[in-house]
C-alpha cells in the first residue's frame, strides 16, 4: 500500500468503501451472508455444515465463495486482454455487475443481485496487481490490519519505514463503507446498490483517465 502513489491510495480507499458498502447491502438483504467476505462465508459453511439440520444453510456461503471466484478469474482474464487500461477495464466490468444487481433490486430479483453483488466482488481485487500478484486487497482487511499493526509497532520502535497511516485509511474506508451501506439500508432497502453502480462507474472513469495519462 505505501509504495504506491498518493492517487493509487486514494483509489484504494475508494474501493475499500464500495467494497464495505456492497458487503453490508449484501449482508444486511441475503440473510447474513458476505458477499465481499469470503472468509466469514467460509466459517458459515464450515458451521452450516456441522450445526444446522438445512443444508440450504451451507449451500448459500459456498455458493457466494464459488460466485466470487468466478469474479476474480473474469477480472484476470480482462487485465490479459485490456492491456492498454486493464484496471479501468476492471473497474468498468464491476459497474456493469452492479447495474445488473441494481437492476435486479429494483424487480425484487435477489437471485440476480446477489450473484452480480458477488461477481463484481472478486473481480475488484484485480484493480491493484503487480507482478501478476494483488497489491492491494480492497475486499478483505485481515492482511491490511497486520501490516497495520507491524509498521505502528515499527513507529514506536524508532523505525524510520513506519508507513502505518495509509493501511488504517484503508481499514477506516471499508469501516465507513459498511457503516454507509448499512445506513443506506435502512433508508431504500437494496435499492441502494444503485449508489454503488454509480460511485464504482465514477472509478471506472477515474482510472482510465489516470491510466491513460501513464506512459
Amino acid at each position: 500500500m505505501h509504495s504506491h502513489t498518493l492517487s493509487s491510495q486514494k483509489l484504494a480507499i475508494s474501493m475499500a468503501i464500495l467494497a464495505g458498502f456492497t458487503d453490508a447491502l449484501g449482508f444486511l438483504i441475503f440473510g447474513r451472508f458476505f458477499v465481499s467476505f469470503m472468509s466469514g462465508n467460509s466459517t458459515l459453511l464450515s458451521v452450516g455444515l456441522i450445526n444446522h439440520q438445512s443444508w440450504s444453510y451451507a449451500l448459500m456461503p459456498l455458493a457466494i465463495i464459488i460466485l466470487f471466484v468466478t469474479g476474480v478469474m473474469a477480472g484476470r482474464a480482462i487485465r490479459h486482454y485490456s492491456p492498454n487500461h486493464p484496471s479501468g477495464a476492471v473497474l468498468a466490468f464491476m459497474a456493469l455487475c452492479l447495474i445488473l444487481a441494481s437492476c435486479g433490486a429494483e424487480f425484487g430479483l435477489t437471485l440476480i443481485a446477489a450473484p452480480m453483488m458477488a461477481i463484481a466482488m472478486g473481480a475488484a481485487n484485480n484493480v491493484f496487481v503487480r507482478q501478476g500478484e494483488v497489491s492491494i486487497g480492497v475486499t478483505y482487511m485481515t492482511g491490511t490490519l497486520v501490516k497495520f499493526g507491524q509498521h505502528l509497532a515499527g513507529h514506536f520502535l524508532g523505525e524510520k519505514n513506519g508507513h502505518w497511516r495509509p493501511y488504517l485509511m484503508l481499514w477506516l474506508g471499508l469501516l465507513s463503507g459498511a457503516i454507509s451501506g448499512a445506513a443506506v439500508f435502512e433508508w431504500q432497502g437494496l435499492h441502494g446498490i444503485w449508489l454503488a453502480s454509480g460511485f464504482c462507474c465514477v472509478l471506472a472513469a477515474t482510472m482510465f483517465w489516470q491510466e491513460r495519462r501513464q506512459p
